[in-house]
């Protein structure tokens, strides 16, 4: 304990004041205190930006991909695909982000993504695309988002002061999910009336609109790691986390919903169309419903000054998100209420968020600034995983149906999370 106490302590710098001189503001419902901070601010901007494209890329690729191809499996393959590249260059880009300069190393990323989306849209309405230019790009935007995760996560403490963390990472969290509501949603009406490849021109000008908020950044000096070989590098923040307690047993609940149960949402072109008989837009509902749930969740988050037991509430929201995929599944099998099914994806949402935001909490908190790139690219690998859970889901449900799938990854969570509760102290101690 006396460890973890000294890592959180160097974690943060003394709190810094918002600009013009004047301090945060205290008060009981002072939800976006952190938007305050400049720079913050910028970064949070840029994040709707960014968000936004990325759900209009994930759902339109969702329908783009089942549509071309017909296969459950399929469609897994490339949900999961996105996903691959954290695995193996993740770790990769968190020693990316402790070496180089953090401003220019976002900006050539949203370059590359920017010109990876023009020439992809460019093939749809040139009618020239093919199934693997799907995975190809599927591939190529996973490599631009394991150098730009780790490097926009990592400064994320040194905005805020520490007191205003759980209320920046809930804010983070809420832009996300904002642009997720409108974002699938106009994805797929754009599908339904001009065509899919639209969807990737505007992705692009998002990302353009990134670039534009990293370059008004004023970033603070950081610490950088000069002396090591990548390889080096990795092991050194892989030992790190390895040799402290709270990162090592963070590190591994963060792989219960996020591997099992987040490939749900490979899935929903399925149930949509298959269960449901939906089309574009009712699927784009369907993607944009969590949401809902999970913009609600952060934001009451973002509201509350502080939370006890930080650990409880974890496994709390990692059981309620596996009851309620399981109470989807019987919506679109039992009842086929699409209503009820929204519904519930609302609920599903809101327990992915407060997880998911409480966790990477708890692992800034505790990582030092010269750590942070580097344990923020290891926290990628929980994303470069999704691949066997994506496949996972879409061969169960090629070999019998969605809604099976469904049960069996809510059933799965829901177990582990037990295991947890039961097994794993410094969890519930939090």
């Amino acid at each position: 304990m006396a460890i973890e106490a000294r890592a959180v302590d160097s974690a943060i710098p003394a709190a810094p004041v918002a600009e013009g001189g004047i301090a945060p503001v205290g008060g009981r419902f002072n939800t976006f205190r952190s938007l305050r901070h400049r720079n913050y601010r910028l970064i949070w901007i840029g994040t709707l930006f960014s968000s936004s494209g990325q759900w209009i890329q994930q759902a339109a690729l969702g329908w783009l991909t089942y549509d071309l191809t017909g296969s459950a499996a399929l469609l897994g393959a490339v949900n999961g695909a996105r996903s691959l590249p954290l695995l193996f260059l993740g770790p990769v880009g968190g020693v990316a982000a402790d070496r180089f300069d953090k401003k220019r190393l976002m900006l050539t990323t949203q370059a590359f993504m920017v010109v990876i989306s023009l020439v992809f849209a460019t093939l749809i309405v040139t009618g020239l695309l093919e199934v693997w230019h799907i995975f190809a790009f599927t591939l190529l935007s996973g490599v631009g988002w394991a150098f730009n995760m780790p490097v926009r996560q990592s400064i994320v403490p040194n905005l805020v002061p520490r007191e205003d963390m759980m209320n920046a990472m809930a804010l983070n969290s809420a832009a996300f999910n904002v642009t997720r509501i409108g974002g699938p949603a106009i994805a797929g009406l754009m599908i339904a009336k001009i065509g899919p490849g639209e969807n990737f021109f505007i992705q692009a000008a998002m990302y353009i609109g990134v670039s534009i908020t990293v370059m008004q950044l004023s970033l603070p000096q950081f610490k950088t790691v000069t002396n090591r070989s990548i390889r080096g590098g990795v092991t050194e923040g892989a030992k790190y986390v390895w040799h402290h307690p709270t990162l090592r047993t963070q590190m591994t609940l963060a792989l219960v919903p996020v591997v099992i149960a987040l490939p749900y949402v490979s899935l929903l072109p399925v149930v949509a169309r298959d269960n449901l008989d939906k089309g574009p837009g009712g699927f784009g509902m369907m993607m944009s419903a969590p949401g809902i749930g999970a913009v609600a969740s952060t934001l009451l988050l973002a509201t509350m000054k502080d939370i006890e037991r930080k650990g409880l509430l974890l496994l709390g929201a990692v059981f309620a998100f596996g009851i309620a995929l399981i109470a989807f599944a019987a919506s679109v099998s039992i009842f086929e209420n699409y209503v009820l099914a929204l519904a519930l994806l609302v609920v599903v949402g809101a327990c992915q968020m407060v997880f998911m935001t409480t966790n990477q909490t708890v692992l800034q908190l505790t990582t030092p600034d010269e750590y942070r790139g580097r344990v923020m690219g290891l926290f990628m690998l929980n994303q470069g995983l999704l691949p066997l859970g994506s496949l996972f889901g879409g061969v169960i449900a090629e070999f019998t149906n969605a809604q099976t799938a469904l049960f069996v990854m809510g059933g799965s969570v829901m177990l582990l999370a037990v295991a947890f509760a039961l097994f794993a102290k410094s969890v519930r101690t939090l």
